[in-house]
């Protein structure tokens, strides 16, 4: 190809149909407004119904929003996800798995259920949905598919070993759907969004000793908001990521280069 022909329209995303999980709040929601500012229409799955907000934002973009209830626990839900967004667009472009969960205890305290729910949410969900969804974009030849990672892609942490386990998982199946649908113009990456301004993220920050301890570990000395997130989704899922395979990209305003 010649260098002339690259265009910025490489990051556009007219007429392409994203899914976001969990794309009604926070991060979430930066992902969704962000895709479709870039042009997508967007199937937004929520466990809840609290997506008026995000509903007026998309409408502003002037491109289309279907919100869908579902259940990422349950295999039927997951298929009902793929069923109902070929019903409403025709097909699949993209899939931003966000959505995610976290339970806190000390590791000698932590209990089975909190692991199975933080596993069943953040990585086997994850795995099933991309599974169905990778399907369907093999037949058309072509597809984005974006996972959600985390600092604790890469680190310890505390008092969370499933949310850590989970997110070290994400990056193990990135990385093993690439090797296999690379070939296919299927890209799989991932974001590895640093500490962001979200309700999940709301009693760290009130917390003063936590936060000055949380601020002094980050070369940009502040924390990040979901705008920081928007610019990193949208060439995830742009053909200026073609080349991209099993890449898990930290926003993290610097924290692991500390």
């Amino acid at each position: 190809m010649n260098l002339l022909d690259f265009s910025m329209e490489f990051f556009s995303l007219k007429g392409k149909v994203a899914i976001v999980t969990g794309g009604n709040t926070g991060l979430g929601q930066g992902y969704a407004v962000a895709l479709a500012k870039a042009g997508a229409d967007v199937f937004i799955v929520a466990h809840g119904d609290n997506w008026q907000k995000t509903k007026d934002l998309i409408e502003t973009t002037g491109q289309k929003a279907v919100f869908y209830q579902a259940e990422l626990t349950n295999k039927d839900s997951l298929k009902g996800i793929v069923k109902g967004c070929l019903e409403a667009y025709g097909k699949i472009d993209i899939l931003v798995n966000n959505a995610g969960t976290i339970r806190r205890a000390p590791l000698l305290e932590y209990k089975d259920e909190d692991w199975n729910a933080v596993m069943d949410i953040n990585l086997n969900s994850l795995y099933f949905l991309s599974q169905l969804v990778a399907k369907e974009m093999v037949e058309q030849g072509s597809g984005k598919i974006i996972n959600i990672a985390s600092m604790l892609t890469f680190q310890g942490g505390k008092f969370v070993p499933a949310y850590t386990a989970s997110k070290h998982g994400v990056a193990g199946l990135t990385k093993a759907f690439a090797n296999e649908l690379a070939s296919k113009n299927i890209q799989i990456n991932a974001i590895a969004p640093g500490y962001i301004e979200t309700a999940n993220t709301a009693a760290l920050r009130a917390d003063e000793s936590r936060n000055k301890d949380i601020l002094s570990r980050i070369p940009a000395e502040k924390w990040g908001t979901p705008f920081d997130v928007m610019g990193t989704v949208v060439f995830l899922a742009s053909k200026a990521s073609d080349y991209m395979n099993g890449h898990i990209l930290a926003v993290d305003g610097g924290w692991l280069v500390r």
